[in-house]
């Protein structure tokens, strides 16, 4: 993957592969991993898909279909809320995951997930 170009519009992969990173820092989830690679040449700019929030959870509902897991819900969370907040593409983790959740979930997200992000350190 080629660094973003900050100055520019980042490509959906580089925003799917930055929510990666976020959701799934040791690349140990296989569903993350399924998005990333389903994305990997899509260097059109984040802006192109006429609606980038239901390309990216039509990924999703093919990486994980009953929406069980929350590396992948996070992911897609994170990868929809930098499509729209594109200058928070630096942000660290942490922050990325808190403000990704309370975008995509209005702060209150799926039990399974608020789990998840409590044992990632991360509060809502």
């Amino acid at each position: 993957m080629r660094p973003a170009d900050r100055s520019g519009t980042p490509t959906l992969a580089e925003v799917v592969q930055t929510a990666a990173r976020a959701s799934d820092p040791d690349g140990l989830e296989d569903g993350v991993a399924a998005l990333v690679q389903r994305f990997e040449d899509s260097d059109e700019p984040v802006t192109a898909p006429r609606d980038v929030s239901e390309t990216l959870a039509e990924a999703a509902g093919a990486a994980d279909p009953e929406g069980e897991d929350p590396a992948v819900v996070m992911t897609v969370a994170v990868a929809t809320y930098l499509a729209y907040r594109r200058d928070e593409l630096d942000s660290d983790r942490d922050d990325l995951l808190r403000l990704a959740a309370r975008a995509e979930f209005d702060g209150a997200p799926p039990e399974h997930v608020s789990t998840w992000l409590t044992d990632q350190g991360v509060t809502v």
